[in-house]
């Protein structure tokens, strides 16, 4: 199975974001036993190290994104992704660039907690806890 993550599921993790931590934390642990595989789009990592470098600082950044990078695959935001995004017209942009990288990779899913962003989706949205409510004994 394949999961795509948006960023605020990966900051939640990265910078401790309660309440939403252990929810999201279960999914990178099912990644991390190779239950199912993660993918992040390419500028998902350069975002979420400028967010941690303000708030961690550089040291701790740098670690938390070496980290990620050990378990998740990157999807490349290249010139067809970008096009396909502007063709869905959406209001954020940054949405549809991960709704189309997931799409790129036939995740079965799309994880965020802003399921509302991601209505339009042609891959199936869920949100953490629904994600782990299909793997409740795996982790």
């Amino acid at each position: 199975m394949k999961l795509f993550i948006d960023t605020n599921v990966i900051l939640d993790v990265l910078a401790d974001r309660e309440p939403f931590t252990d929810e999201s934390a279960a999914i990178f642990s099912l990644i991390e036993k190779d239950v199912i595989a993660g993918y992040i789009a390419a500028h998902t990592a350069t975002t979420v190290f400028y967010l941690l470098h303000k708030e961690l600082g550089l040291k701790r950044a740098k670690r938390a994104l070496m980290d990620l990078l050990k378990l998740v695959k990157i999807v490349p935001v290249d010139h067809d992704r970008l096009l396909q995004a502007l063709a869905m017209n959406w209001d954020d942009f940054e949405d549809a660039v991960q709704a189309a990288c997931a799409a790129k990779v036939d995740a079965d899913y799309l994880i965020t907690r802003n399921r509302e962003d991601f209505a339009r989706a042609d891959v199936t949205v869920r949100s953490p806890a629904e994600l782990l409510a299909l793997y409740k004994p795996t982790y």
